[in-house]
């Protein structure tokens, strides 16, 4: 007989067999990702071409549905009450890893893939926000998943939700408000930025108001007397809400947005009305403060004799970053190393800087050190927060645009219709990819991240802060 091999050693093989069997699953995911860069290129410049604003996105949308079909997906189109949503499916049982994918554009950016500032088309949307190539890159991943399933390498479901509306009502909060996360066992998001980094300390959060004063219309020059301004109310708001500013915490932000400003001079408006967004960093405190503005709502009305009211238009709660998640995000996009541009690239990169007037450093395509203890919130909110509050989730940055291009701006535009925003399409991509295999093929990893959701939850309670009935879905 021969010589007994201790259990130990006996487990520290099958580790060790299979620590090279995930390797190997992982690079078949980053060769699959780049078979599909082609093509996700396309897909990407169609979007970018499309630059559809939140709730318009019906080609956009149905690029990236239509692609997952191609790839056998099951895919249902317009769930939660919205046309351009959808999810796309590819498997059965556990674990159900999701992976969020945006498409939306903003308002007049529109923008050629240039240095100086050149709309396609005057006052038209653009992609300053780079979500052209945010669901490209997820659908790609989960497409790249879907055949290690179909090939019988891994076991369970991959689910790619198709999520519209990110700049406006927040498309994911009435998902998640529908169920539609409650069964995943993990979501993963990225999100286009300047740098390639996880930011664990989160998102704000946000409310967004609409507030609407109501008087008596009258001629402005024979009988102002019979009137009463609604836009006399609405500065009065406003200047109360300027003077609130200097006695806030300094992680506040108020910004507002004059809807309804009256029509003609010559007429006393019956009307007037203004969009505010109030933002901290947690929700409770953003609540109270609403309270307040309501109250200054109400003052305001009252001095000017009209008559004031406020309604809610949606929030998104403060990101919850699960930090299991980050470890293994973080691991897999070390092991890509660094995104390499060519000298054309960071020649584009410096002229796109000099044209914003910020440091003509280039584009930076280094991962940042994973910090996470980190408690400070750089500002800005995402409906992607209110999906980790349902589910464990990781939203991390890769960089698409050179350093310092101010967001949500021309510059961003142009780099998410060239290469340099490409390279990260693909490099987000792959890093997707390579964690899902690493929670696909350890329940390990599935049980540390959930474990993580439920003490970063303990004693919080998420209420969906949308009002009721189905999503404003324009006509």
């Amino acid at each position: 007989m021969g010589t007994a091999i201790p259990s130990t050693i006996v487990l520290m093989l099958l580790a060790a067999n299979a620590a090279v069997a995930d390797d190997d699953l992982k690079a078949l995911v980053v060769d699959s990702v780049d078979a599909q860069y082609a093509e996700m290129t396309r897909m990407s410049d169609a979007i970018w071409a499309h630059a559809e604003i939140a709730l318009h996105e019906h080609e956009s949308s149905s690029v990236l549905a239509d692609y997952a079909e191609s790839q056998g997906f099951d895919v249902t189109r317009g769930v939660a009450g919205m046309p351009t949503a959808f999810i796309a499916s590819y498997g059965e049982g556990q674990p159900i890893i999701g992976v969020l994918g945006e498409f939306d554009a903003l308002p007049r950016l529109s923008q050629s893939a240039s240095t100086a500032r050149d709309p396609v088309v005057q006052g038209a949307p653009g992609h300053g926000c780079g979500h052209n190539l945010f669901g490209v890159a997820s659908l790609a991943a989960a497409t790249a998943i879907k055949e290690r399933i179909e090939a019988g390498d891994i076991q369970g479901t991959v689910r790619f939700y198709g999520t519209p509306a990110e700049e406006a009502i927040g498309g994911k909060t009435y998902m998640a408000r529908a169920g539609l996360f409650d069964d995943v066992d993990a979501v993963l998001s990225w999100h286009p930025s300047f740098e390639t980094w996880i930011d664990v300390a989160g998102s704000q959060a946000i409310i967004e108001m609409m507030v609407e004063f109501h008087g008596e219309a009258a001629h402005a020059a024979y009988d102002p007397w019979n009137g009463r301004s609604a836009l006399d109310g609405l500065e009065l708001f406003m200047h109360a809400l300027n003077l609130w500013r200097e006695h806030v915490r300094p992680t506040v932000r108020i910004h507002y947005a004059v809807v309804d400003g009256g029509g003609a001079p010559n007429v006393v408006p019956e009307s007037a009305s203004a969009s505010v967004w109030i933002r901290d960093n947690d929700m409770d405190s953003v609540l109270a403060m609403v309270e307040r503005m309501r109250t200054m709502a109400d003052g305001a009305a009252t001095a000017a004799n009209v008559e004031a009211s406020a309604r809610l238009v949606a929030g998104n709660y403060n990101m919850i970053q699960n930090r299991e998640l980050a470890r293994l995000v973080h691991v897999n996009l070390d092991s890509l190393g660094t995104i390499e541009y060519s000298d054309e690239e960071q020649q584009f990169a410096r002229e796109l800087q000099e044209a914003m007037g910020v440091p003509t450093v280039g584009v930076e395509g280094r991962t940042r050190p994973l910090d996470l203890e980190a408690t400070e919130i750089s500002g800005g909110s995402t409906d992607t927060a209110d999906v980790s509050w349902v589910r464990p989730t990781l939203e991390f940055g890769v960089v698409t645009a050179p350093q310092d291009i101010p967001w949500h701006s021309w510059g961003v535009v142009a780099s998410s219709g060239m290469s340099i925003g490409h390279k990260g399409m693909n490099q987000a991509s792959k890093a997707i990819a390579m964690t899902m295999i690493d929670l696909y093929t350890s329940p390990e990893n599935i049980a540390a991240v959930k474990l993580q959701f439920e003490r970063d939850l303990e004693g919080r309670e998420w209420v969906p802060q949308l009002p009721p009935g189905p999503p404003p879905v324009p006509d």
